[in-house]
């Protein structure tokens, strides 16, 4: 039976965007939804009231946070040393699938990325000791895919100076982990020149969103669209949520 998930950063907590929220995941018919910036328990027990989700986790103070109408077995947060946010794992009721949910450090810049680098590296080493059945990789990356095009001009001017101290570009470090790391990006598998933007709402210009399976079960990757829709989606949050339905 298809799984679908939503993988998607709230802005700020969501204090006040309870129902547009809502309306967003409902819209999208999600069976689980990963957040990120779920730092109320309140707004996220409020939308999983307003979408009928049974399950759902969150904790004061962390990043990473979910949603679920399917049955969950367990869940658990891990904050490997040097990680800004804690990654979430939550394990899927009759061997499901395990789902793991990342929020990591923002900043376009070498050294930021280097910090990316470093917590995947940390997941990764988690997962491998942990993980060796189907599982998913998802949240908000704040990081670029190698050869995707960097629209500097549409960034605010702080970001370009970064960027500009940077080398004038963005290492990519992050993203090449995962596919050395032997995982599939699932937008790309399915759209291999369409950009994807998800950032922001206002004038999507940046892909930081993304859902990552590993390769032998590439096949499983049935749809993959940056979910736009319903018109409530520009208010609710400054990204766009990634709708991944696995097979």
């Amino acid at each position: 039976m298809p799984l679908r998930v939503l993988s998607y950063n709230i802005k700020y907590g969501g204090t006040g965007r309870e129902a547009a929220l809502a309306a967003v995941v409902r819209a999208a018919d999600a069976d689980v939804v990963m957040l990120q910036e779920a730092t109320d328990p309140a707004v996220v027990r409020a939308v999983a009231e307003r979408t009928g989700h049974d399950a759902w986790g969150a904790r004061v103070g962390h990043s990473t946070g979910f949603l679920s109408r399917v049955p969950v077995e367990r869940h658990a947060w891990h904050h490997p040393p040097g990680s800004r946010h804690a990654f979430l794992e939550l394990v899927l009721a009759d061997g499901a699938g395990t789902l793991f949910g990342l929020h990591l450090a923002a900043w376009f810049s070498r050294w930021s990325e280097r910090r990316r680098a470093r917590e995947i590296a940390a997941l990764l080493a988690g997962v491998r000791a942990e993980e060796q059945g189907f599982h998913v990789i998802a949240g908000d990356f704040n990081a670029l895919a190698p050869g995707e095009r960097l629209e500097v001009r549409r960034f605010p001017a702080w970001i370009r100076a970064m960027i500009w101290l940077s080398g004038r570009d963005i290492a990519r470090d992050t993203i090449q982990s995962m596919l050395d790391g032997g995982y599939v990006d699932a937008w790309r598998r399915l759209h291999a020149a369409e950009p994807g933007y998800s950032f922001p709402t206002w004038d999507p210009h940046v892909r930081l969103d993304y859902l990552f399976v590993p390769a032998r079960f590439a096949e499983r990757i049935g749809r993959c669209e940056v979910f736009t829709s319903p018109g409530e989606a520009k208010q609710a949050s400054d990204h766009f949520p990634l709708l991944v339905e696995l097979l």
